[in-house]
């Protein structure tokens, strides 16, 4: 299951962790994100020890969504090894997703 992060356990959480990390800058308010919302549970079971997949709430962690100049939600963001290593917006298909999440769990 995706994990809800905010500006008190992001560091711990993504940047410090062991494995690549995807997260999902969303709105509450947001219809894309709201489709989107399955498919990143998917891949969460399916990529469980592979990948962390987290979300941030840009309404409640605003200081975390301008660190990382989310301009449209979703946003998804790649870290590997505590640092920021891609980032797109918008809700990618989930083939494109799984493609990238393969790509970083190695």
């Amino acid at each position: 299951m995706a994990m809800i992060i905010n500006e008190d356990t992001f560091q711990k959480e993504v940047l410090e962790s062991d494995i690549p990390v995807l997260v999902d800058f969303f709105a509450e308010w947001c219809g894309p994100c709201k489709m989107l919302a399955p498919v990143l549970e998917e891949l969460s079971a399916e990529f469980e020890g592979k990948v962390k997949v987290c979300k941030c709430d840009i309404d409640k962690s605003m200081s975390l969504a301008a660190r990382f100049q989310v301009q449209a939600v979703p946003t998804l963001a790649f870290f590997k090894g505590g640092q920021l290593a891609e980032i797109a917006a918008g809700a990618l298909p989930k083939a494109a997703l799984t493609a990238k999440m393969n790509e970083y769990a190695g």
